[in-house]
């Protein structure tokens, strides 16, 4: 009870914390990377509002020191793999290996493994297995989530597979309980987009659809705005973080007005001491 109350605290400090860090009045870069590292594991935990994780995360990664602080960029690497699976990406093959990541992330190589082939048998193998571990880690209500998107890649693969199955298959596939939770969910499916099929209640069997040309859709447009917007965000922070002269370094300096006058000044001058050298000249 005591843990609730204290997350529900932190929570509401993150709640009401603006969403870029660096413009907090915090002291040093290590309380700043520590909050927001710490921003994403309570949003993860208590809301579960899996875009603010996103974000949170990522900028945690990308503040983090090159080549020290090891054991928060795992803790955060863990989350941020698990965030980005229930997204619905795949993690770079590159991060699990990295000789600082390889032993520590090995379970998640295998989750990752599980939800890119939608595999549920291999998916509840890997919860089985290291359960424990996830939930010392505090990952494992997140990926106790990641079985709805293990059974919707499995019916992807199938619909991709297949042009026409019966709803029997489709549950010892999925190592569901009935057909009727098969069709439940292929329905479920239909409706969110994920697949084009008809079912055919009364025989029993799902019909899938011709694919139409992924490019005639929004896809690749909300694709390009998703890395747009990345781009930008990596400007941004980058112009936060670097370090510019303060504002009363120009107070010495003249104003374009005064530095016309002053070489007004000096022309009338020299004018002035060549005229008199003329004058004075036998």
């Amino acid at each position: 009870m005591l843990a609730w109350f204290v997350l529900t605290d932190v929570d509401t400090l993150v709640s009401c914390t603006p969403p870029d860090c660096s413009v907090c009045t915090l002291p040093t870069d290590d309380k700043i990377l520590t909050m927001t590292g710490s921003g994403g594991i309570m949003r993860s935990i208590k809301q579960l509002v899996v875009l603010a994780m996103e974000d949170q995360t990522a900028n945690a990664l990308r503040k983090a020191p090159q080549h020290s602080a090891v054991g928060f960029k795992q803790i955060v690497q863990k989350l941020c793999i698990t965030v980005e699976l229930l997204m619905g990406d795949i993690p770079d093959r590159h991060l699990f290996r990295q000789p600082s990541m390889r032993k520590t992330l090995a379970p998640y190589f295998q989750l990752t493994q599980a939800v890119r082939t939608g595999n549920l048998a291999k998916f509840n193998e890997v919860l089985a297995k290291f359960g424990a571990k996830f939930q010392g880690e505090d990952t494992y209500t997140l990926i106790i989530r990641l079985r709805h998107n293990v059974i919707k890649t499995g019916i992807r693969m199938i619909n991709l597979s297949y042009s026409r199955i019966s709803l029997t298959d489709i549950a010892q596939k999925l190592m569901l309980d009935s057909p009727e939770d098969a069709e439940y969910i292929v329905a479920k499916a239909i409706r969110d987009g994920v697949i084009e099929a008809n079912i055919d209640h009364e025989k029993g069997f799902v019909q899938s659809r011709e694919t139409s040309d992924v490019y005639t859709t929004r896809e690749p447009m909300a694709a390009f705005h998703s890395r747009i917007t990345f781009c930008l965000d990596i400007h941004n922070h980058s112009i936060k973080a670097m370090r510019f002269p303060p504002k009363s370094y120009n107070k010495d300096l003249e104003s374009a007005e005064e530095r016309r006058e002053r070489e007004q000044q000096e022309l009338e001058s020299a004018k002035e001491i060549a005229d008199e050298d003329f004058d004075g000249f036998p």
